[in-house]
């Protein structure tokens, strides 16, 4: 009797520490090949293990620990990489478009894309609110970073702006994006004074505040940048600090001599290497990161012969979104054969100087401009291109897929959590069915989608499609 008891005994304790071992997870990704941005290395066969919305161990598959899990997927042959960051995206077009943009939502995590950057609207609450919920697991979508209402000047071209006409109105500009609070600040170019958007990186530096945007012509590049500018978004601006007549130009902007379109071809006809260097070394030295947005570019610069009537996105617009297209639209159309062909010049040229940034290390960003008013170009997909323009200019697959997550986090803030697969960090993945190191444009296959811990298969994401369609 007594040796039956020991027996028993000694069988319900080695139970006890058996189910102690076995670890629970939320989810287990199997046999992925993980890419890791920072090197460019691929790790096969690692086993993934979830909880949480969190990243909890990564271990070699034949060796991984005993597991339970309420959800394991197989990726044998499958590549991982962080979810996609689309670095400059908009919600905007007033009250009227909510329910057009709330559907943009779906269209990024069909694309893989975890994370957006909205660069200045005018549905600022709307948009934190979506953010909450999706942070909340109450809807499908990606992380939202935004810069609320951009700072402008009076009567700013965009609904929405925050108009400053003098140093009071910057503090309460300012005092207002804090308020709500904004991830980012994010300064247009339309009727601000250059003094005053100096002026207004310089007092949102003393606060601690990441700062974008466009530059007014009326100013060079090397102020923006020595007042604390951490991003330039577009190229305009960097062409116009490569140029040796750049101070030229910017003295007959501030007489009114010409406009902006008019410096265009003066600036681009006066590119100069030596003068380029400089400005690229300056932004690299002073970690100022730039948004190309080739992708919109190319769309705008063909307006003229492309017909987009049969667009596969359109269907996911709806009526409201494809109104806001026809002022882009009815510009390209009364454009003379000059102007078309200077902005079709321009964008060839942008392609060169995006990849001589690449070259020089400057830190770059994957953004789509994606939106309401900017013709064609379809939040989600439009990510993708812009990562396909950047290969096409000669930058590497690999650096290109560094300027969506890899470098978005960084420009934010917010690489202790994102854009890298790591231990503790967020489980926002992205599953490819081929390798992106190849060809850029495997992005575009995506076998699932993992955004805070739960992951979305290839039928979820076509789902999520199909529900995206507008009538």
């Amino acid at each position: 009797m007594r040796f039956i008891q020991v027996t028993l005994l000694f069988t319900i304790l080695n139970l006890s520490c058996s189910t102690k071992e076995k670890e629970q997870f939320d989810l287990v990704i199997l046999n992925g090949n993980i890419i890791h941005l920072e090197t460019g290395t691929i790790d096969s066969t690692k086993t993934i293990f979830i909880s949480d919305g969190k990243i909890k161990k990564i271990e070699q598959s034949e060796h991984a620990p005993s597991y339970s899990s309420k959800k394991t997927v197989d990726v044998k042959g499958k590549f991982v990489l962080p979810g996609f960051w689309d670095n400059h995206t908009h919600f905007r077009g007033g009250d009227s478009l909510i329910k057009n943009n709330k559907n943009f939502l779906k269209l990024f995590i069909a694309n893989g894309i975890t994370t957006v950057r909205d660069a200045g609207g005018d549905l600022t609450s709307a948009v934190i609110k979506w953010n909450n919920e999706v942070s909340a697991g109450e809807l499908v979508g990606p992380n939202i970073y935004t810069s609320g209402p951009k700072i402008d000047g009076k009567n700013a071209t965009w609904a929405g702006s925050l108009e400053v006409d003098s140093d009071l109105d910057i503090q309460k500009a300012l005092d207002s994006l804090e308020n709500i609070p904004t991830d980012y600040v994010k300064i247009y170019d339309s009727k601000i004074s250059g003094k005053l958007y100096l002026k207004t990186i310089i007092e949102a530096e003393k606060r601690n505040l990441i700062t974008s945007g466009h530059m007014p012509f009326t100013v060079s590049l090397d102020e923006t940048v020595a007042s604390g500018i951490d991003a330039i978004e577009h190229l305009y601006y960097v062409m116009k600090g490569c140029a040796s007549n750049e101070k030229e130009v910017t003295k007959k902007l501030q007489t009114r001599e010409i406009g902006f379109w008019d410096a265009m071809p003066l600036l681009m006809s006066h590119y100069q290497d030596s003068t380029a260097r400089n400005t690229f070394e300056n932004l690299k030295k002073n970690k100022v990161f730039v948004v190309p947005t080739l992708h919109i570019g190319d769309v705008l610069s063909h307006l003229d012969e492309v017909d987009h009537s049969n667009d596969h996105y359109l269907k996911y617009m709806g009526t409201g979104i494809i109104k806001t297209y026809e002022g882009r639209i009815t510009k390209a159309a009364l454009a003379d054969k000059k102007e078309i062909q200077d902005r079709k010049d321009l964008e060839v040229f942008f392609s060169k100087l995006t990849k001589a940034l690449d070259q020089y290390g400057v830190l770059l960003l994957a953004g789509s401009d994606s939106g309401a008013f900017n013709s064609y170009t379809y939040p989600g997909i439009s990510l993708h291109k812009e990562l396909q323009e950047m290969v096409a200019s000669g930058i590497s697959p690999l650096n290109a897929l560094k300027t969506s997550a890899y470098n978005g986090s960084k420009f934010l803030q917010k690489d202790s959590d994102y854009g890298t697969i790591a231990n503790k960090k967020a489980a926002d993945l992205v599953i490819l069915n081929a390798n992106p190191l190849e060809n850029i444009e495997h992005t575009e296959d995506i076998f699932s989608v993992v955004k805070a811990g739960k992951i979305y298969s290839r039928e979820d994401l076509k789902t999520l499609l199909k529900n995206a369609v507008q009538n």
